[in-house]
């Protein structure tokens, strides 16, 4: 928006595609014409250039195809609205099930996208008694692995993790953990797990695959998380439905439907700016209308988080994680997934 002359008769102010744009951003927001105008006046336009300009968004065919996809979008809106409505007719916790049949999980929770904590499934795993600090550090503290660092000084840290991977002794890193008490700088996630599986294969022998959820015909899977109590994983979703094996320590999470999308703030990709931590409710209004669940996993429990699921995560212990994907059943929600990430 660059400046006339002194003196011209015509405008202060040039219309051009940087103001067309928000006129047209604008207009399919719903503002009434009368008030871009005035609003145009209000920076330096004409009247006559600014209702020239807004009348000619109104009559533009291109802006009236964008208008019939915003209807489109608007009863796509509605659709996810139903399921926000229904899902209140429900209590607002996670249930908690002793480890339900493959049948009872497929129809109650996995196709209903709708989470649960499972019980009594882990029972048979080493990991449960074998798994702590000083394991850890004895069977593979000469192993090189890869950890995120300096997240405590980027607020995007999730975004940019491929920025904080750093490798070191596990040795050095449980050392780390142990004298930490309470920290989100460091953390073992998802994100370095090509490197981690390789370096410590051999915890994959301390669990199981649960045969009645999991598809372990190509050897299984599992992504280990391990970190200090304090460790953050900001509000986003997965792409896949997902397990969260708690096996050391407790993680409190903060969940919201895939409904809830329209309240969330979602920007770039899989993630909100909103601070699961402390929402504020003057930058995100949006927020207030929103379901959120509170629930608490510890050691032995599963918590089925379905895809498109928000969730907010914190250690409060020491924590060690194994996350699963591999499911029975069809799993692939990515596929289709816009290929743009910045909404």
């Amino acid at each position: 928006m660059s400046a006339m002359q002194p003196g011209s008769t015509e405008s202060r102010v040039v219309v051009d595609d940087e103001w067309r744009r928000w006129i047209a951003e604008n207009l399919m927001l719903g503002t009434h014409p009368a008030s871009l105008v005035g609003a145009l006046e209000g920076n330096g336009v004409s009247r006559q250039v600014a209702v020239s300009e807004v009348e000619a968004a109104v009559r533009s065919p291109y802006l009236r195809g964008a208008d019939r996809l915003r209807r489109r979008l608007e009863k796509r809106d509605w659709v996810l609205d139903i399921h926000r409505k229904l899902n209140r007719l429900r209590p607002g916790t996670v249930e908690r099930r002793q480890r339900p049949s493959a049948d009872e999980f497929l129809t109650d929770f996995y196709s209903a996208n709708r989470p649960v904590i499972i019980t009594g499934a882990m029972d048979g795993w080493p990991a449960l008694q074998r798994w702590n600090l000083a394991y850890f550090r004895q069977r593979f503290g000469e192993r090189t692995v890869e950890v995120q660092f300096g997240r405590s000084a980027d607020a995007d840290y999730e975004l940019n993790s491929i920025a904080h991977k750093r490798a070191m002794r596990f040795g050095e890193y449980v050392d780390l953990v142990e004298r930490a008490g309470k920290s989100n700088d460091f953390y073992m996630t998802a994100n370095n797990d090509s490197t981690n599986r390789q370096a410590l294969a051999e915890l994959w022998d301390d669990i199981e695959q649960i045969p009645e959820y999991l598809d372990a015909s190509n050897g299984g899977g599992g992504f280990f998380w391990f970190g200090p109590a304090g460790t953050i994983t900001p509000f986003h979703h997965d792409l896949t439905n997902n397990f969260m094996a708690q096996v050391v320590g407790r993680k409190r999470l903060l969940l919201m439907p895939a409904c809830e999308l329209a309240n969330v703030y979602n920007h770039r990709h899989c993630f909100t700016p909103v601070d699961g931590g402390a929402v504020d409710l003057a930058r995100f209004p949006n927020m207030a209308r929103a379901q959120v669940m509170e629930c608490v996993i510890g050691p032995g429990e599963i918590l089925f988080l379905p895809v498109g699921c928000w969730h907010y995560v914190e250690a409060l212990d020491t924590s060690v994680t194994m996350a699963f994907t591999n499911f029975r059943w069809d799993n692939d929600f990515y596929s289709n997934y816009p290929k743009e990430h910045d909404f």
